[in-house]
């Protein structure tokens, strides 16, 4: 018994020293990348390189709100991470729907749904340009907004979560008299918890680093997001690697926070989304 107890304790040892030299090993980059966008730019260049700054300054983070109108870059994508955050409940809706209604074609347009997964996004995107452009929506952010408002993948989540609520649940609400939209609301939403945390999580990351979109759809600069604008950096101070540090940080670091707050979420969401 001894010498299984001091085996397992063995192996549970080096098992979390294997994962804390994984973790180092991984964070190094990350590291590296907050430490250099506090550097002044010819300590990012020293020979040998500080892993920290030695003269710390917040030089590179001004520079990008003062010349490279990051300010109007986060502007954007905060309205595009509101919407489509408002944009779950579109599809948390379509979810329910077919999760709990019964009606013709139901089944075979869910399938549609599915199919529309396998295919790749920049496939569907000449279309959809060319839809818009007929709406007269091109280079608008109603044009960027719009097509990120429905997601198949988030209204599969949706109805494999619904799915797990008695309907018998509902069927009394209906029999006191509550409406659709107010057992949608008072009564799906709050047991949905779990799924809309995941699912919001998801979007904002989605969200926050959108691209191609922004930047096919878009011409004018004022409504380029915050990696269009980081695209634009590398471009035009390919140089100045603590500008460029910073203005990587500045994408990375919301999404980790949100990230650590959360993660715990989006386990719960997706295995809940899969129980029946």
């Amino acid at each position: 018994m001894k010498a299984n107890t001091m085996k397992r304790k063995t192996e549970k040892t080096l098992v979390a020293l294997l994962m804390i030299l994984g973790g180092v090993l991984v964070s190094i980059p990350f590291i590296w990348m907050i430490s250099s966008s506090f550097k002044p730019e010819s300590e990012v260049l020293q020979i040998p390189p500080t892993l920290f700054p030695e003269n710390p300054t917040m030089e590179n983070y001004l520079n990008l709100f003062e010349s490279m109108n990051f300010g109007v870059y986060l502007r954007n994508t905060l309205v595009i991470v509101l919407f489509s955050i408002l944009g779950l409940f579109f599809n948390a809706m379509a979810g329910y729907g077919f999760a709990k209604f019964h009606f013709k074609g139901k089944e075979k347009i869910f399938y549609i749904v599915l199919a529309t997964m396998m295919i790749p996004a920049q496939v569907t995107m000449i279309p959809v340009y060319l839809i818009l452009n007929e709406m007269g929506l091109t280079n608008t952010m109603a044009g960027i907004i719009l097509p990120g408002l429905a997601a198949a993948f988030s209204i599969f989540l949706f109805r494999q979560f619904m799915t797990t609520i008695p309907t018998d649940l509902l069927e009394a609400a209906r029999l006191d008299g509550a409406g659709e939209f107010y057992i949608f609301f008072k009564l799906i939403v709050p047991i949905a918890k779990p799924i809309f945390a995941v699912q919001g999580i998801l979007t904002f990351i989605g969200a926050w680093n959108s691209f191609l979109w922004p930047l096919i759809i878009a011409n004018d600069e004022s409504l380029y997001t915050l990696s269009v604008g980081l695209s634009l950096l590398q471009g035009q101070y390919a140089n100045n690697f603590g500008l460029q540090m910073a203005g990587a940080a500045f994408m990375v670091v919301p999404i980790i926070i949100i990230f650590s707050f959360f993660q715990k979420y989006i386990v719960e969401g997706f295995t809940m989304s899969g129980i029946k």
